[in-house]
C-alpha cells in the first residue's frame, strides 16, 4: 500500500521505518530539508526494536507535501495537536477522494482538521481517523535513529464522518492490524492517552521539573499520589465516554501499568526501562503542556460539561496549569465552543458525527 507519512518526530520516523519493513511504499513528508538530508539517498532510517537494529530503506523523503501525498491510500499523522491547523492548510490543496487521513492520536483533531479543510474549499470525499495513542512507544537516538520500545497491540479507531468506518478501518489494518472500530470520531478522541496520563504528571512533578536538569516522569515521577489522580481523571473520562452512549471498551489507564489488557500490552516496565524519558521538560512548552493540557485537557473538560458529567480533577488540574501559563485555558482551540458544536442536542452531535458536514 502507498502511504504517506506526515512528521519529523519519533513516531513519524518509528512508523516509516517499521511500514516499509513490513512492505508498504511509504513517503514521508517534514519541512526541515537539513533533517530530510541527514536520511541520506536514498533515504533510510536505523530501526532498533528487540530483533536487534537494521537499516530500513524508505521510498521517498521530501519538503514537498503535495509530492508526498499523490497517490497515498493511507496519509499517517503523528504530529502534535498543535499543529493540525497549520497542516491542514498545507494538506487541503492536494487531498483527494478516498484518502484515509490517520492521527494518531487525535485530540478531535479528525472533525477539526476535516472542518478546516472543507472551509479552505477542499470538498474531496476524505475519512478522517483517530486513535488513542501512537502505534509505537520509541524515541529517535539520532537523526536517522529510531528506537522502538514497544508496539501497540490495541489501537481502538474513531472515525469521520462514522457512516465511513468500514472503509476507513479497511485501510488502516492493512498497515497496523490492531485496529478495531470504537464509533465515531469523539469516541476515538475519548480514548487519548495523553490528556489523562500526562497534566498530572506534569501538575505533581513540577517542582523536580523545574529544579533538575532531566527527571524521568515514568520512573521516578510515578509514584502512588500521582497515580492516584490519575486513576481518578480517567474515571471522569470513562464517566463522559458512558454519559454520551459509548461502549466498553474503555481501556482504563490503571491497565497500562498493572496488566497486559492496556493497548501497548504490558509494556510499562520496558518504556521505564529503556530510560529514553529521562528528558529536560519545559513546563512553558513542552507538548504535554501544549497539546495534552492546552488541547486534550481543555478538550476533555468541555465535553464533560456538556454531557453534565461531574469532572473536578479535570477542572482542576486545568485551572492550575492555566495558573502558571497565565491564562484561562477553558477558552482553548479545541473545545466544543470552538469547533461550533457547543449546545447541540445530542441526537444532533451523533448525527452529524455520522453523517459528515
Amino acid at each position: 500500500m502507498d502511504i504517506c507519512i506526515l512528521g519529523g518526530g519519533h513516531g513519524s520516523h518509528a512508523a516509516a521505518a517499521d511500514l516499509s519493513a513490513a512492505g508498504h511504499t511509504v513517503r514521508m513528508w517534514r519541512r526541515d530539508a537539513q533533517a530530510l538530508a541527514a536520511l541520506g539517498k536514498p533515504p533510510s532510517i536505523d530501526l532498533e526494536d528487540a530483533d536487534g537494529t537494521r537499516q530500513v530503506g524508505i521510498e521517498l523523503a521530501t519538503e514537498d507535501i503535495a509530492l508526498a501525498l499523490r497517490g497515498a491510500r493511507l496519509v499517517l499523522i503523528a504530529l502534535p495537536a498543535t499543529a493540525q491547523d497549520e497542516l491542514a492548510r498545507r494538506m487541503a490543496p492536494h487531498l483527494v477522494d478516498g484518502q484515509v487521513v490517520f492521527l494518531a492520536p487525535g485530540s478531535f483533531g479528525s472533525y477539526a482538521m476535516a472542518r478546516r479543510v472543507r472551509e479552505l474549499g477542499n470538498q474531496a470525499a476524505v475519512l478522517w481517523a483517530e486513535t488513542g495513542t501512537l502505534p509505537y512507544l520509541a524515541r529517535k537516538q539520532g537523526p536517522r535513529q529510531v528506537r522502538v520500545s514497544a508496539r501497540a497491540v490495541r489501537l481502538p479507531v474513531g472515525v469521520y464522518p462514522a457512516r465511513a468506518a468500514d472503509e476507513a478501518l479497511a485501510v488502516i489494518s492493512q498497515a497496523y492490524p490492531c485496529v478495531h472500530a470504537c464509533g465515531d470520531a469523539l469516541s476515538g478522541a475519548l480514548m487519548n492517552a495523553g490528556p489523562v496520563i500526562h497534566p498530572p504528571l506534569m501538575v505533581m512533578n513540577a517542582a523536580p521539573l523545574q529544579h533538575f536538569p532531566s527527571w524521568d516522569i515514568h520512573a521516578e515521577g510515578t509514584q502512588p499520589a500521582v497515580r492516584a489522580v490519575t486513576d481518578v481523571l480517567d474515571r471522569e473520562r470513562i464517566a463522559v465516554r458512558e454519559a454520551l452512549g459509548y461502549g466498553a471498551p474503555h481501556y482504563p489507564l490503571a491497565d497500562h501499568y498493572t496488566t497486559d489488557r492496556w493497548m501497548y500490552g504490558d509494556a510499562h516496565r520496558a518504556l521505564v526501562r529503556s530510560g529514553d524519558w529521562r528528558e529536560h521538560i519545559d513546563l512553558h512548552g513542552h507538548r504535554y503542556i501544549a497539546e495534552d493540557t492546552e488541547i486534550g485537557l481543555a478538550f476533555l473538560v468541555s465535553v464533560a460539561r456538556e454531557a453534565g458529567v461531574d469532572a473536578p480533577t479535570a477542572e482542576g488540574l486545568l485551572a492550575i496549569v492555566g495558573a502558571f501559563l497565565g491564562r484561562d485555558l477553558r477558552r482553548g482551540p479545541r473545545t466544543l465552543a470552538a469547533l461550533g458544536l457547543h449546545g447541540l442536542d445530542p441526537r444532533e452531535l451523533r448525527r452529524r458525527l455520522h453523517d459528515g458536514e
